[in-house]
């Protein structure tokens, strides 16, 4: 017999034959009666035995099987009025294929929660509760959504170095590696090899993969190791074509978790909004303005702290009733040498991030091709033109304008799930703390 998903149970299957495999996942005995919730990557059902009409040895065998041991299960589907399904299973065979024993940590809910720490030094097991599931379901169609919007609209994916010669940004915030004779550096943003594949001549791109940042942060924010989507193209006219190719691959993220995996979301009590286009955009320096007003004076070429973003995501909600939202035009003192300015106004960048409420999801905007302007900003921020050679030479034969950006996958779980803490988006968090698991 073949074995079938909980998901594919339903009443047209009334008094046939299956075959489940999958995890005990709880056990009630009524006496006379007994049933197994039986839970797969699909779903959960009831599977039940009752003693006039079991077998003895399957029907006393049932309170003995640890929780969380994997079965194998043969029995006849019936319509049941009080199963939540409206079908239970009636158990005619079953088989313990791995026996499981106490678990560290509770997964049904019972009123009390098991602290994260002690729910990351056994993830393994803290994965497999229901609720988990859904996020990495709903992670993997948010990813889906991304590269389906991106592949439908001629971007390529490629796939840029993890390991650097030389830090990408600042040094401080780098994990430095051993490579051989020599030290190396995880990369921090795949973004300057983005650039160079622009020079290549590869005119519409995206990569996936991991970034590093050395921060000894322990906020529910940041991580050690994170994941984005990061996306370039060439030939565009300013930072504001890049914002509609962002604004869109969000709501095409967002529809496809929606459409795919609706009763994740139910699951998770979640009601996945999906945002109208175009995204508002907030620029400095009417920005400080704002906060100014609300009780916050930021000094001028200073970037948002945490709580000028909390002030602007509260502004953005109360008087624009929007989530997702566009920061535009920081000042160019705060940002890198790569990054374009406004010509006719470069005390402001052509940079741009892309919020949800206070939460950074983004960050991106156009970048500066010139030569010429790349040499003289990596002279005003004092920086040692050969340390980037490596990176500003290809600059000298011949590139488009471009832009991009790269937006976080677990900061934008965190913020559209209303997660409490980002490490709930990551499989196997790295952090100050922790590298195990």
């Amino acid at each position: 017999m073949e074995r079938i998903f909980i998901k594919e149970l339903n009443e047209n299957l009334d008094g046939k034959k299956v075959l489940l495999k999958g995890w005990v996942h709880e056990i009630r005995d009524l006496k006379k009666v007994k049933f197994i919730l039986l839970r797969d990557f699909t779903g959960i059902a009831q599977l039940v035995a009752l003693e006039d009409a079991s077998k003895k040895e399957i029907f006393e065998s049932i309170p003995k099987i640890p929780i969380e041991s994997v079965v194998s299960v043969e029995g006849t589907v019936k319509k049941s009025d009080i199963a939540k399904r409206k079908i239970e299973v009636v158990i005619e065979k079953i088989e313990i294929l791995a026996k499981a024993e106490k678990l560290p940590i509770t997964l049904v809910d019972k009123g009390v929660d098991t602290g994260f720490s002690k729910r990351f030094d056994y993830r393994s097991i803290d994965l497999k509760k229901p609720k988990n599931l859904a996020i990495f379901k709903i992670e993997s169609a948010i990813v889906e959504g991304m590269t389906n919007f991106l592949q439908k609209n001629g971007f390529i994916q490629v796939f840029t170095p993890c390991i650097m010669g030389a830090a990408s940004e600042s040094g401080a915030e780098v994990f430095a590696i051993k490579y051989y004779d020599k030290e190396a550096y995880l990369r921090q943003d795949p973004q300057l090899h983005r650039q160079l594949t622009i020079a290549g001549g590869i005119e519409k791109l995206y990569d996936l993969g991991p970034s590093w940042r050395a921060e000894k942060s322990h906020t529910v924010r940041h991580l050690c190791e994170h994941r984005t989507c990061a996306v370039e193209k060439a030939f565009i006219k300013d930072e504001l074509e890049i914002e509609r190719i962002e604004e869109e691959l969000v709501v095409a993220a967002l529809e496809n978790a929606k459409q795919k995996y609706p009763e994740a979301l139910e699951l998770l009590g979640v009601e996945l909004k999906i945002p109208k286009t175009p995204f508002l955009e907030m620029r400095f320096p009417k920005i400080y303005e704002i906060l100014a007003e609300m009780g916050k004076k930021l000094p001028k070429e200073t970037d948002l702290d945490i709580e000028s973003s909390e002030l602007l995501g509260r502004y953005v909600k109360e008087k624009h009733h929007a989530d997702f939202y566009f920061v535009n035009r920081f000042p160019s003192a705060i940002k890198p040498f790569y990054v374009m300015k406004v010509d006719e106004e470069p005390e402001f960048a052509r940079s741009i991030d892309l919020n949800f409420g206070k939460i950074e999801l983004s960050s991106g905007g156009q970048r500066e091709h010139r030569y010429e302007k790349i040499m003289q900003q990596i002279a005003e921020k004092k920086l040692d033109p050969k340390n980037i050679e490596w990176f500003t030479n290809f600059f000298r034969y011949g590139v488009p304008p471009h832009g991009g950006f790269a937006i976080g996958i677990e900061r934008l779980m965190q913020a559209v799930l209303n997660l409490s803490n980002i490490r709930e988006a990551v499989l196997f968090p790295r952090e100050p703390d922790r590298l195990l698991p």
